[in-house]
């Protein structure tokens, strides 16, 4: 999900191989292996780059872009009840507050 997530919100809803790496921190192989699977699964899309041949792009396809819409209140829950479990810990309740702060609208 992570990876799909970056990847839809990525510059022009595409990243390279490398970005992606990036993201989610994980080896260049690992990134290829686990791109290989979500593609197999018909969830990303591999391309070169137009402009650059040795660039590769994923893009997210519809049926990612599905699987993103379905998931997304289950992993919002999930993590919100992460966050409030943490917030109860006097030395992580600091933290939850920059972490909450962050992604609080402007």
């Amino acid at each position: 999900l992570d990876v799909l997530s970056r990847q839809h919100s990525g510059e022009g809803g595409h990243l390279q191989m490398k970005q992606v790496a990036d993201a989610v921190v994980l080896s260049q192989s690992a990134t290829t292996r686990l791109v290989t699977r979500l593609e197999d699964r018909g969830l990303l899309s591999r391309y070169l780059c137009p402009t650059d041949r040795r660039g590769i792009y994923t893009d997210v396809t519809e049926a990612g872009r599905r699987l993103l819409e379905a998931a997304r209140p289950t992993n919002d829950k999930a993590l919100r009840e992460a966050l409030d479990k943490a917030a109860e810990n006097p030395q992580l309740a600091p933290l939850v507050r920059v972490v909450e702060s962050l992604s609080a609208p402007a």
